[in-house]
């Protein structure tokens, strides 16, 4: 690599946006150390699968490029409905990727993020419709895992956690629908944050009611606090909109969280398996958050035991399959073919066509109640609640897979890898996913930490004292 490529490699996005406003590199240099190190090193991950290049030069060459907290710092959207103008997206979707479907218009938070100064390079892996917890679509094919090539990245952000993790870029878009930003920062040695339902907006298409959430996934706490500074906020018609934080996130970076109560819950909920690596991460945290001066005791909403949970979630799992199959055609403006949608999601949209609307309002009432279930142990008294992010080890690419005879399996497979997530899309309350422990093999096991809903800020500063104590930054795979 050259020599700019080399050294600015592992640096976070804070730093190299101070670069630039220093004068001491111009945006166009450091983009094209991004470019040279995506070329290098993607073959061997297939992260990056839709570029702009040349779109990027010209945005980073501009006299107009915006003057934000990130001016100049090359960056990377995901594949799944963050539209920009001008530019392809494919969702992951054989069809659209065939048609080489072009977005006629930013959503909120891409304009954000240009508006921030950031260089958006391209578009990173995802699968098909972000529906599974693993990166293998149809369309692009596999991503692989920096720390092993042979495991998976997670999903579905897992093309924006193989290039962060790999030293492509410095953070990277990411969403999070079940889990989706939380399971790829575990699996490639990340932070994760998947910030409160309402905090960043959907606009102008989606809707902040639902599951999903954006923010990134990044390999410093303070990028992650920096990037939700420049990007929250509600947007126009926004139906659910998160209380104001008090302070710029920023400024909870290294402040004082105090004394705080914490509960752990080192096992599966619900009575499944989990691995003892990954129970031992969250006992060591546990250890480790004590020893910083916190409170730790076993503990947890016990509505985390419902084991219709589990229907629940594929309830509304199947109704947004169906509302996205229906969105891809009237895009194409023709039905899809059978090829040209994966089984596990054509059987989610067969199965949301057979739903009556009484039957999904039905949906949406136990959901409401599952929600305040869960977060009023929050409002009883406790601060924190401390899982592993995972119940498995990174599995093995082709462990989650498309299987005709059995379209659901991968939905089954994909419950007992991710068993800690997706209760909090559920509940709406913000989770980070921190890389504090690692395998003697050298794989990262990630620990999720969940606070009250709206309270981002507490995230930040547990994150940025475990940070100090336990540093991650000097951790970096050899691909």
């Amino acid at each position: 690599m050259s020599t700019l490529a080399d050294q600015t490699r592992w640096m976070d996005a804070t730093d190299q946006a101070a670069l630039v406003a220093s004068g001491e590199v111009s945006p166009s240099e450091l983009l094209e150390a991004a470019i040279e190190r995506i070329e290098r090193i993607d073959p061997a991950l297939n992260a990056v699968v839709i570029r702009w290049f040349d779109h990027a030069r010209e945005t980073a060459a501009s006299a107009d490029l915006p003057n934000g907290p990130f001016r100049g710092v090359p960056f990377l959207i995901k594949d799944l409905f963050a539209t920009y103008e001008g530019q392809r997206i494919s969702n992951g979707n054989v069809a659209f990727m065939e048609a080489h479907v072009i977005a006629d218009a930013d959503t909120t938070l891409v304009s954000r993020h240009r508006a921030a100064g950031l260089v958006i390079a391209g578009r990173t892996n995802s699968p098909e419709l972000g529906s599974v917890p693993t990166t293998e679509p149809v369309a692009w094919g596999a991503t692989h895992n920096p720390w092993d090539t042979t495991r998976t990245p997670g999903g579905s952000s897992g093309g924006a956690a193989a290039a962060v993790a790999s030293g492509m870029v410095p953070f990277a878009h990411a969403s999070d629908g079940g889990g989706s930003i939380r399971i790829p920062a575990s699996c490639c040695g990340l932070v994760g944050l998947k910030p409160s339902q309402g905090r960043i907006t959907l606009g102008p298409v989606r809707d902040e009611s639902e599951l999903s959430v954006e923010h990134c996934v990044s390999r410093t706490v303070r990028d992650t606090a920096a990037l939700l500074d420049a990007t929250r906020g509600p947007g126009i018609g926004d139906t659910v909109i998160a209380p104001p934080p008090a302070h710029p996130y920023v400024e909870e970076l290294g402040a004082d969280p105090g004394r705080l109560r914490i509960g752990i819950l080192d096992h599966h909920p619900q009575g499944g398996p989990v691995d003892a690596e990954v129970t031992h991460a969250a006992q060591a945290v546990g250890t480790l958050l004590e020893s910083l001066g916190h409170h730790v005791e076993a503990a947890w909403p016990t509505a985390l035991e419902d084991k219709t949970f589990g229907s629940k979630l594929r309830a509304l799992w199947s109704t947004n399959m169906g509302l996205f199959q229906r969105r891809l055609q009237d895009q194409l403006g023709r039905p899809l073919e059978d090829r040209e949608l994966e089984p596990i999601n054509r059987v989610g949209a067969d199965i949301a066509n057979h739903f009556t609307a009484v039957d999904y309002r039905l949906t949406l009432s136990a959901v409401a109640q599952y929600r305040r279930a869960v977060q009023s142990w929050w409002h009883d008294g406790w601060d924190l609640l401390l899982t592993p992010t995972l119940g498995e080890l990174p599995l093995k690419l082709g462990t989650i897979v498309n299987n005709p005879d059995d379209p659901m399996s991968p939905i089954r497979r994909s419950g007992d890898f991710a068993p800690f997530t997706a209760p909090f899309n559920t509940s709406g309350q913000p989770a980070i996913s921190l890389p504090l422990q690692w395998t003697a093999e050298g794989l990262p096991v990630g620990v999720q930490l969940v606070a009250a809903y709206g309270r981002e800020d507490i995230l930040i500063r547990i994150a940025s004292q475990l940070e100090q104590a336990q540093p991650w930054a000097p951790r970096t795979p050899e691909v």
